[in-house]
């Protein structure tokens, strides 16, 4: 069966040629322990800061990880700026093993007002790709919060969701009880394997780590299982895919046939 890694790691902040680097030394790691593809966080090459990096080399940035995938011989996903006019995108490209860019892109859903300040979302639902043996769509961060970004991707045939992210810390909120008050790690713990669960896909979740970022960086299996999951610190996840197993988890949970969507408009 293919395998398949997710980097967990902090990216500093333009630190371009220093991040590049990293991910060059995992993807050497991963394509070592038999994976055949890479998922890196969001924008982790340019660092994640929206208005600091919005100006960045996108163009300069997918050609070095182009080259990064030929040289390890292992698929990858990468987030970069795209610029479009005067417009910009936060976007995310899959590189087959041979650096050809496979499929590209950008964020549809926004998050917080520093994105939404020096970014434009996307329009355009991702495209569905085949990779080691299965249908791959790219996702990014917040996307995944929203059940219907999800269900169109299955429902357009996606096995395997890759999702680069990179999702803050709540920070203080005030001493409430933990069941009185939002965490940002449940995006990880919950939406995440429900995500998988209800359309019986894989998903590559990515994020950044540091002190301003949750970590828990994942790979959930159709059934809603993790199939491996990072802690808070730096690290590389690798796990077995198998279409077979998408198979048998919609056979199991029937969501994708059973759901009428005439009902909800």
């Amino acid at each position: 069966m293919p395998a398949m890694a997710v980097l967990q790691a902090e990216g500093a902040v333009n630190a371009v040629e220093e991040n590049l680097r990293r991910i060059d030394d995992y993807a050497a790691r991963a394509a070592e322990q038999g994976a055949e593809l890479l998922v890196t966080p969001e924008l982790f090459a340019t660092g994640y800061a929206p208005a600091r990096v919005v100006g960045s080399d996108g163009e300069g940035i997918r050609a070095e990880l182009a080259g990064i995938a030929r040289r390890h011989g292992i698929a990858l996903v990468g987030s970069t700026v795209e610029a479009a006019g005067d417009r910009h995108h936060i976007s995310a490209s899959l590189f087959d093993r041979q650096g050809v860019e496979l499929t590209r892109y950008r964020k549809s859903h926004l998050f917080g007002p520093e994105e939404k300040s020096v970014f434009t979302p996307g329009n355009d639902l991702p495209d569905v790709v085949p990779l080691m043996g299965l249908s791959v769509a790219l996702g990014i961060c917040y996307d995944i919060e929203f059940p219907e970004f999800s269900r169109s991707a299955a429902r357009r045939g996606a096995d395997l969701l890759c999702i680069p992210t990179a999702v803050p810390t709540t920070g203080d909120v005030g001493g409430r009880p933990p069941e009185l008050t939002y965490n940002a790690e449940r995006i990880s713990t919950l939406l995440v394997p429900a995500r998988a669960l209800e359309n019986g896909v894989y998903i590559a979740y990515a994020n950044h780590t540091g002190p301003d970022f949750t970590g828990l960086s994942s790979i959930a299996s159709p059934y809603g299982t993790f199939l491996g999951i990072a802690g808070g610190g730096e690290e590389l996840l690798v796990a077995e895919v198998d279409r077979l197993e998408v198979d048998r988890a919609r056979g199991l949970n029937t969501y994708l046939t059973c759901m009428r969507p005439a009902l909800y408009g």
